[in-house]
């Protein structure tokens, strides 16, 4: 398996919404297909049943984090570190409206422009060009 580290589907929200995440569950499976694992951690919106139902659907595997799973989410965690600490705590939004315009340029520049060590200095956009397709996201996920 190779890792991307691209980050697929996003957008922002200041609830704890789960039809908000439902949806962006559903748009990276439009795009890419579905992934093999979903791994998540055990917020309400993650286990709720409308959120647990799509992922059954498309027999995607759960994975919760829990005891003894410390590095089952560790890319997704050291992604949310990477924005605090490039983006969010630098810029010093101030409010919701400077961070929907801050964090979309974080996100391109992730994906796109940033050079990530473990993927031999290629960004996640590079390393994941031409491999996706319905059906081969869990190839690069």
């Amino acid at each position: 398996m190779s890792i991307s580290r691209k980050v697929l589907s996003w957008q922002l929200s200041n609830t704890m919404d789960t039809h908000f995440c439902i949806a962006v569950l559903e748009e990276a499976i439009m795009k890419y297909g579905a992934a093999s694992i979903f791994n998540s951690d055990q917020g309400r919106q993650f286990t709720s049943e409308a959120f647990l139902s799509v992922l059954q659907d498309h027999g995607i595997q759960i994975r919760m984090d829990g005891k003894d799973r410390a590095l089952d989410n560790i890319y997704v965690e050291r992604f949310w570190r990477s924005l605090k600490y490039e983006d969010i705590y630098i810029k010093d939004y101030q409010n919701m409206g400077e961070l929907k315009e801050g964090v979309p340029r974080y996100m391109h520049f992730y994906n796109a422009e940033r050079f990530h060590e473990s993927l031999d200095y290629e960004t996640p956009d590079d390393r994941c060009e031409g491999k996706f397709s319905v059906g081969e996201l869990e190839k690069v996920a």
